[in-house]
């Protein structure tokens, strides 16, 4: 297996950003499926290094228990993966710096386009996933669940979805309205799906209580007729828990 960086020229955000790429034995010779897999708040493209999805994909890909595919990990900074702002900027937050710009137009209109010209992929919704850990669980969802035209699979792993509208969210969201329009529950309450796999998770120690937020899209999607799961597993809202059932999540995205 080879894990691989890359850069991408940003025209929308206006600058350089990174991107690593898990590829299996053999990538070079077949197209395969793509996994987009983002990092949490304080996270970057090293994701898959420092999680050791790479070693555990490569060990179940071998075993013959998932499908080889292509993973994805694009530095998202400190954005929630949200249409923040026209212009790209910093602001300080009560979580350090957070990035402002269109994050989400980042993804879908730079990242999909440039893994799909760089490497040999599956170029439509049946081989395209989208998953990710806490705030990028979350946007994992907001952009997954808009765009079921792009992607077949989505996972929100211990994903930071909160019920409600908050004074901290105010340095990520210019208001109540914004919010609501980036929330993956509201999205889910308006949608109609048709053909797409969802994978909800969170710790029952969860220090946020995301498994609240988990529960309610779950059932929202369930009686909407979703293929969607939803669990409730060991543990608080680190990388143990993260590491702890990679196993589950890459069987998921690779079966």
């Amino acid at each position: 297996m080879s894990l691989i960086t890359k850069t991408v020229e940003s025209r929308i955000l206006g600058k350089t950003m990174n991107l690593s790429v898990y590829c299996p034995d053999g990538y070079e010779d077949t197209d395969l499926p793509v996994l987009c897999f983002l990092h949490g708040r304080t996270g970057d493209e090293r994701l898959l290094q420092q999680l050791g999805m790479d070693r555990m994909a490569d060990r179940l890909m071998k075993a013959g228990e998932m499908e080889p595919l292509l993973i994805v990990c694009p530095n998202m900074d400190n954005s929630r993966g949200i249409n923040s702002s026209d212009e790209y900027g910093e602001i300080s937050g009560k979580y350090g710096i957070v990035h402002k710009g269109r994050y989400a137009d980042y993804l879908v209109e730079e990242v999909i386009p440039f893994v799909d010209r760089a490497f040999h992929t599956v170029r439509d919704r049946r081989g395209r996933y989208i998953g990710g850990i806490s705030s990028g669980g979350y946007a994992a969802l907001h952009i997954g669940l808009r765009h079921q035209e792009l992607f077949s699979k989505i996972g929100g792993h211990m994903p930071a979805i909160d019920l409600s509208y908050a004074e901290e969210d105010e340095c990520y969201f210019a208001d109540e309205a914004m919010w609501l329009k980036y929330d993956p529950v509201s999205i889910a309450e308006n949608a109609v799906f048709d053909d797409v796999k969802v994978f909800l998770d969170d710790g029952r120690d969860d220090e946020g209580q995301f498994y609240r937020a988990c529960e309610k899209l779950f059932l929202i999607l369930k009686q909407k007729g979703v293929d969607v799961q939803n669990h409730l597993f060991e543990g608080c809202h680190n990388g143990e828990y993260v590491i702890s059932h990679m196993n589950a999540y890459l069987r998921f995205y690779g079966n």
